[in-house]
């Protein structure tokens, strides 16, 4: 069985490129200096941000692979387990912005790392960066490696700190650009998720286990569930959870004018245990609970 190799630190990662530690919590790595390799499976307790220059094999990310091009930003997040599948023996080229969860403590980016969803995204919602992106990109990594080079001092953590979050905020715009590009594809899945949607509610599911969950409709899109949130977001304006609501009052609408059944019935049908809970959802999203609407019609 294939031995995990494990970075939990920013010095074992820069030792395992043969890059100096010049800061103990973040580096920016040049993979040219590091020993040819084939893929292996490697476990990160840091975040690292990897871009790749040339063909080096399909990257395995948990369960998926995925053709790992140049041009490509892969985001890794603390716990997460990456590598790449390549039995040939390889050298490396690229970079990689890599640091350590403590270099944010006490720092505002700390508390906004969430808003960074990219580092849930499974490996094949990578971004793909047109060439001035990735001399924007370079631009980030190399202010970031000055202050390194300079020196730890008292102004050098936030000023790293602030070269980070400037680096991941014009990601999040290179995602954006990327959404809209592939907009001919959301909309494909858009619409897989509307009869995914249409499916589980004509069926008896809901009744059975509740209504469906973002990371489950997103699991059978194969897709992770940040990345299927920020999607249906900017499709649609929506949430996923406000999609999955509409959908359901939708249906429930449709179930309440057949007079054949009760409220209470209706409300089971749905997945509620509590039809108290489904009348209160009615109302604030109908306006009227889900007697009054069906005496009105």
């Amino acid at each position: 069985m294939e031995q995990i190799k494990r970075f939990d630190t920013v010095s074992q990662y820069n030792a395992f490129n043969k890059n100096e530690t010049k800061h103990p919590l973040v580096s920016i790595v040049d993979f040219s200096k590091a020993d040819p390799r084939s893929g292996s499976q490697m476990y990160f307790g840091v975040y690292t941000v990897i871009l790749k220059d040339v063909v080096c094999g399909d990257l395995r990310y948990g369960k998926n692979t995925y053709d790992y091009q140049e041009g490509t930003l892969v985001f890794i997040a603390p716990g997460q387990v990456a590598g790449v599948n390549n039995n040939e023996t390889f050298q490396p080229k690229g970079y990689a912005l890599t640091f350590h969860p403590d270099l944010l403590l006490g720092t505002s980016l700390a508390k906004q790392m969430r808003d960074y969803g990219f580092f849930g995204y499974q490996s094949n919602e990578a971004l793909h960066i047109s060439e001035r992106e990735r001399n924007t990109v370079l631009d980030c990594f190399d202010k970031i490696n000055d202050e390194l080079e300079r020196g730890v001092d008292k102004h050098s953590k936030k000023l790293i700190v602030a070269n980070i979050e400037l680096f991941l905020n014009y990601c999040m715009r290179f995602y954006d650009r990327q959404f809209i590009l592939r907009d001919h594809v959301n909309r494909g899945i858009l619409e897989r998720f509307e009869n995914l949607l249409n499916n589980y509610f004509e069926s008896d599911k809901p009744a059975i286990i509740g209504l469906p969950s973002i990371a489950w409709c997103a699991g059978q899109l194969n897709l992770s569930a940040n990345y299927f949130g920020d999607l249906v977001k900017k499709e649609t304006g929506k949430t996923a959870q406000e999609y999955v609501q509409a959908k359901l009052i939708e249906t429930a609408k449709e179930k309440i004018f057949d007079g054949s059944k009760t409220i209470n019935q209706v409300a089971y049908e749905l997945g509620f245990k509590y039809p108290q809970h489904f009348s209160r959802i009615f109302k604030q999203k109908v306006g009227q609970t889900p007697a009054e609407y069906r005496s009105l019609n």
